[in-house]
């Protein structure tokens, strides 16, 4: 049995969003993952651990975490007031929701589909690699849940509002796609909640993607 790695790192800020999602920054601490990895945060001494996806470039010096506060969420509400300067655990990294070295290479065009803070992975891909060939559809209630939508070409960001007549389009991610002709040619991602994974990989699978260029990870 493969042992688990974990590594002891302080909390050094939260920068927090909206009223209820913040970033964690953490200290790195040699931690070593791939765009797309999570890790499983423990804080120490109160049995509660949390998987969280890393939300920044592989290049930086420290681990991001995009969270929301969720009702029940205790760990969540905890680390949202958590004292800077706490000491922290982090286990892993896990997960093979990653790019592809060779499709990389090759300058395949990647559609990355997200709910939510299912947008973590998405944003440390297009921080990683700077040359990246992507569209990303972000899906929220409102414009204000577009975590960091500056951080993304404007050309390539389509922010999808259910809830507000803000943003890039009106409507779910899955409206979105059922408007139009997908891409073909592209590899997608897909990240977030059960419901909408479930829906989107129905309708690319309809549209002729193939089953193998469909990839995905489900928060809840």
């Amino acid at each position: 049995m493969a042992l688990i790695k974990t590594t002891k790192s302080k909390v050094l800020a939260i920068q927090h969003l909206t009223p209820t999602a913040y970033v964690v920054r953490l200290e790195k601490n040699g931690f070593q993952f791939k765009a797309g990895q999570y890790l499983v945060l423990t804080i120490p001494g109160k049995q509660k651990a949390r998987e969280y996806s890393i939300y920044n470039s592989i290049e930086t010096d420290y681990i991001d975490l995009l969270i929301k506060e969720v009702d029940p969420g205790e760990v969540s509400k905890e680390i949202k007031n958590i004292e800077l300067g706490t000491e922290v655990e982090l286990a892993g990294p896990y997960g093979f929701f990653v790019l592809r070295d060779s499709e990389l290479a090759a300058g395949k065009h990647f559609t990355f589909v997200a709910t939510g803070t299912g947008i973590s992975p998405f944003h440390s891909m297009v921080l990683t690699y700077s040359k990246l060939n992507y569209t990303l559809l972000h899906g929220t209630r409102n414009e204000g849940e577009a975590y960091d939508a500056a951080d993304y070409a404007a050309d390539r960001y389509i922010n999808c509002t259910s809830k507000a007549e803000t943003g890039n389009y009106r409507g779910r991610v899955t409206d979105y796609l059922l408007a139009q002709e997908v891409d073909k040619n592209s590899i997608y991602y897909l990240c977030g909640n059960s419901e909408m994974v479930n829906e989107v990989t129905i309708i690319l699978e309809h549209q002729g993607i193939m089953p193998g260029n469909i990839r995905t990870e489900i928060f809840f």
